[in-house]
């Protein structure tokens, strides 16, 4: 159901304006929408100086505390020479708030979507992510929630099953499929064992990485979690099952010159994999009265949509079944 007061509704241009204004720097009045759903995020020029990307914070998702942490972890990472966008210090803060919004502003870094097939990239990109590792593994995360089953998986089935987004002939069988897909996702964590959880980037895809000659640029950690390591690792790898064990071979080569990795978490790839498309799904209904989404994703909520999620969990379940990749 729509809403007409939905809370970014208040958030005008001049209101995003204003509120870099009320941190000291002066916006010339160029401003451009970036592509983000969760959040709202705007390339602004400044007066006499480099422009600036400013995030508003999605009301009521994250509390004052996670953001922080969220921001401590760059600032630590950028701090250890890691090539990470960390928010920029604003009369001695990196949170602000305006008209009810709270946002944080950040240096413009430019750069490319990486291309993961070219010689090298991989590994490079390996290599960076092992050093994000070896920082997130020296401390831990207290006000944000972890990347786990009951977070990602049982959560999200609960939430889709508690209002009337399946349609009623494919109840049935979307309820038994999650429930098997639920059920091998706890077989290969334990299978896994006991994994280490660390502070991650969380959400380690393609479009949060930003290219240039010097290398990988990270972005947008706020999705950072803690969680088994391979998480940011998986969602580098595609196509058959010959290409993932390339792939992740020229990974782990240059993760391994920075951290340890624990094979035993090539039990959680699949897992991990399942996961995430229950997540996605619990995301875009829990965002739905938002006007964004209906006009950026038509095809939720159809009955095609899904069938095609049914088909792809069962599938899940098969890989799931299968012997993990190899170190």
């Amino acid at each position: 159901m729509m809403v007409s007061s939905h809370p970014y509704s208040a958030l005008t241009p001049d209101c995003a304006l204003d509120a870099l204004d009320s941190t000291g720097l002066r916006a010339d009045g160029r401003l451009l929408a970036l592509n983000s759903y969760e959040n709202r995020v705007y390339q602004m020029g400044v007066e006499d100086a480099a422009p600036v990307v400013v995030k508003f914070y999605r009301p009521e998702r994250w509390s004052d505390a996670a953001i922080l942490e969220e921001h401590a972890y760059t600032i630590e990472l950028a701090a250890r020479e890691v090539p990470v966008v960390a928010p920029l210090q604003l009369n001695g803060a990196t949170l602000h708030a305006h008209a009810g919004f709270r946002f944080a502003v950040y240096p413009k870094q430019g750069g490319r979507m990486p291309e993961f097939d070219r010689a090298g990239t991989l590994q490079r990109m390996g290599r960076f992510l092992g050093r994000i590792h070896a920082v997130g593994a020296t401390a831990g995360f207290s006000q944000r929630p972890p990347l786990d089953i009951e977070t990602f998986g049982y959560a999200s089935r609960d939430f889709l099953r508690s209002g009337s987004w399946l349609p009623a002939d494919l109840a049935v069988a979307w309820d038994s499929v999650v429930a098997h897909a639920l059920q091998s996702v706890a077989y290969c964590y334990e299978r896994a064992g006991d994994v280490r959880a660390i502070r991650l980037h969380g959400d380690c895809h393609a479009g949060n990485v930003l290219w240039t000659e010097a290398g990988p640029h990270f972005v947008d950690f706020d999705d950072c979690r803690m969680g088994p390591a391979v998480q940011d690792l998986w969602m580098l790898l595609s196509g058959e099952r010959g290409e993932q064990q390339a792939q992740m071979n020229e990974i782990l080569a240059g993760y391994e010159d920075f951290a340890e990795f624990d094979p035993r978490e090539l039990h959680l790839v699949e897992a991990l994999r399942t996961l995430r498309l229950l997540h996605y799904a619990a995301w875009l209904a829990r965002r739905w009265d938002d006007p964004a989404f209906p006009a950026a994703f038509p095809w939720f909520n159809t009955q095609q949509y899904w069938q095609a999620r049914i088909l792809e969990l069962r599938e899940q379940i098969a890989l799931m079944d299968e012997p993990p990749l190899v170190v």
